[in-house]
């Protein structure tokens, strides 16, 4: 496994340098082509314009720093500076509207309200908003998608075109027979009866408790995703949930049934804009208005809200953030360096901690809810944004906060433990494989897969998990003032939407990031229009990346070099989750303690 890992790695390294290197040499050709101060000036925006958002990239949270990335000029759009271009198109003149192009790429239910709530504060400028899709369902979740175009003053679908509005279902292959018939004995302890992280492997089905927690939680989906379409499109409670159960819906069925305005394609809608707005009015795409826009200047000697992102799985150190691999990870060096920043940084008045992640490492993300707890002590405010999943871990490191603000539709909770290893001794006696070797000391081969715990090893498991499960039920009570028995009430791994959190106590407020800037205001005491400069940590490490970004302008996308790289370093996605699996059979079990697999982004995005 080792050597298939390294071989994998090699591979993509192989890949990702030949795509580092054309990138780089289109760079080098553009410059030929034109002066460098032409790469740096701003694109000239037309003096009417409507703009288009694109979701078929996603938008992200953050992008890593990674040659990958630096490939992909159009991989999603930061969720903040989606915020920022919105507020400040919405109170430009020169932008008349907005057309969201939905239908097409990654989405979760958390994701799709921070965007909805985004896209209000422009259409409550009165100006108009048009979604289009090709289809909603073929190329993307179809009752996602469909849900965030529904806050669009008008929605068109493609004639040919579909209305996927079917709801949400979770599903996962249970391993434990085929690996039972292979020798490989998965012995894994946990805390407690909810925590699902390793059923897949352990369980021939899913056991109940799990069944009736995630069907609790996927209906809670279902009844924010109703609610929004009603809301928005004027349609009864009653009648979208009929809609639901008939889905999917033809196009023509869709518009009969309210579902859509207008059937249509892009050059109809195009015309249709300049029609109604004028022959002068230029369709100018989302990022390149945010390129070209004036920003204003930080202000000086303003109060500054600094906002550390903790995204991707825990891990200890430094992390395993792979220079070729576009993956994040909750690195708890790096976030308790950008805690120390901001609580040293004088300027600094409050923190907004943004969290995204399934969990992982209990010791990291102990780590890091000891700088949470710590910039309290000091004196600095920390109000936790929760993203798509902040679980397991992810809800650990948040627990201390002075306020924990989620989206209706956030996975979190997971309040469990999980630890153990998979046993592999029978599959090398099936093989005729011996391990041989020597060993100082009566547990150092607790860990190894090469052969079962002893009892007194299994007893040392035990008591591991009875003090990690312990000690984060006692932090989740100190930290959000509930009594023990409140918390294990809400505890046993059991998952939560962000609104049933908030019912139970483990959240405060439901809302995206301009609420927690607000929350973050408020907890500083400084004057809601009182002016603020937002301050994104960790810092970016990439000079390069960066450079690049200066001078491409976020993209030359006229470059068939360009283009033909970012296929080909996109390519090496597919190899990403087979390198993860890869990582997981040989790292140490305790790396994910506190890890909702079940539950990560990717499996809970409400897949239709």
């Amino acid at each position: 496994m080792r050597v298939l890992l390294f071989l994998l790695k090699c591979l993509v390294g192989i890949f990702a340098t030949i795509g580092f290197l054309l990138v780089l040499a289109a760079v080098l050709v553009s410059f030929s082509w034109r002066e460098l101060e032409n790469w740096r000036a701003q694109p000239q925006l037309p003096a009417s314009m409507v703009l288009t958002l694109d979701l078929s990239d996603g938008v992200i949270e953050r992008r890593p720093a990674t040659p990958l990335a630096l490939a992909k000029f159009d991989s999603g759009i930061p969720l903040i500076t989606m915020y920022d271009v919105l507020e400040a198109a919405a109170e430009d003149p020169a932008v008349k509207g907005l057309v969201l192009k939905a239908g097409a790429g990654p989405l979760t239910l958390a994701r799709a309200q921070e965007i909805r709530e985004a896209l209000q504060v422009f259409r409550d400028s009165g100006k108009p908003t048009m979604a289009f899709a090709e289809t909603f369902g073929e190329a993307g979740n179809g009752t996602l998608h469909y849900y965030l175009a529904s806050v669009m003053e008008d929605v068109w679908v493609q004639p040919s075109g579909d209305v996927d509005l079917v709801g949400y279902r979770l599903e996962q292959p249970f391993l434990n027979a085929l690996l039972t018939e292979y020798g490989i004995v998965p012995t894994f302890g946990q805390r407690e009866e909810f925590k699902a992280a390793v059923d897949a492997l352990t369980q021939d089905s899913m056991p109940e408790p799990v069944r009736e927690n995630l069907q609790d939680l996927i209906d809670s989906w279902l009844s924010q995703t109703v609610r929004g379409i009603s809301e928005s499109r004027g349609l009864t409670l009653d009648r979208v949930s009929d809609l639901v159960n008939g889905a999917p819906h033809l196009a023509e069925a869709a518009l009969d049934n309210g579902l859509v305005d207008r059937l249509g394609y892009w050059d109809e809608l195009v015309e249709g804009l300049h029609v109604r707005m004028g022959d002068d009015v230029e369709l100018v795409e989302f990022m390149d208005y945010e390129s070209g826009r004036e920003k204003p200047a930080p202000p000086a000697g303003a109060p500054v809200i600094a906002v550390i992102y903790g995204l991707g799985p825990v891990v200890l150190g430094d992390g395993k953030n792979d220079p070729f691999v576009e993956r994040a990870f909750m690195s708890s060096n790096e976030v308790r360096q950008a805690f120390i920043t901001a609580i040293e940084d004088e300027d600094v008045r409050a923190i907004v901690f943004r969290v995204d992640s399934p969990g992982g490492s209990y010791v990291a993300s102990d780590t890091i809810w000891r700088e949470v707890k710590r910039a309290r002590e000091l004196g600095k405010p920390v109000v936790v944004s929760m993203g798509s999943v902040a679980a397991s871990g992810g809800y650990f490191v948040s627990a201390p906060a002075d306020r924990i603000i989620a989206a209706p539709g956030t996975v979190t909770g997971s309040i469990g433990v999980v630890t153990g290893k998979v046993v592999l001794e029978e599959l090398w006696q099936d093989l005729e494989i011996t391990w041989d070797g020597v060993q100082a000391g009566d547990n150092a081969g607790m860990y190894s897969a090469n052969r079962d715990f002893t009892e007194a090893q299994w007893a040392r498991l035990q008591d591991s998990l009875d003090a990690i499960y312990e000690d984060f039920t006692g932090k989740v009570a100190e930290g959000r003032k509930l009594s023990p028995e409140d918390v294990e009430a809400v505890a046993g791994g059991r998952v939560w939407t962000g609104a049933d959190a908030f019912a139970n106590g483990l959240v405060d407020e439901l809302g995206g990031y301009p609420e927690a800037i607000k929350a973050a205001r408020s907890e500083a005491e400084i004057a809601p229009d009182a002016e603020v400069w937002v301050r994104q940590l960790p810092e970016r490490r990439d000079p390069f990346s960066e450079i690049l970004r200066q001078f491409t302008g976020g993209g030359a996308k006229d470059s068939a070099t360009l283009a033909m790289a970012a296929r080909l370093l996109r390519a090496l996605q597919a190899l990403s989750p087979l390198i993860e699996a890869s990582e997981a059979l040989v790292a140490d079990p305790r790396e994910d303690r506190l890890r909702l697999r079940l539950g990560e982004a990717s499996e809970l995005s409400g897949r239709d």
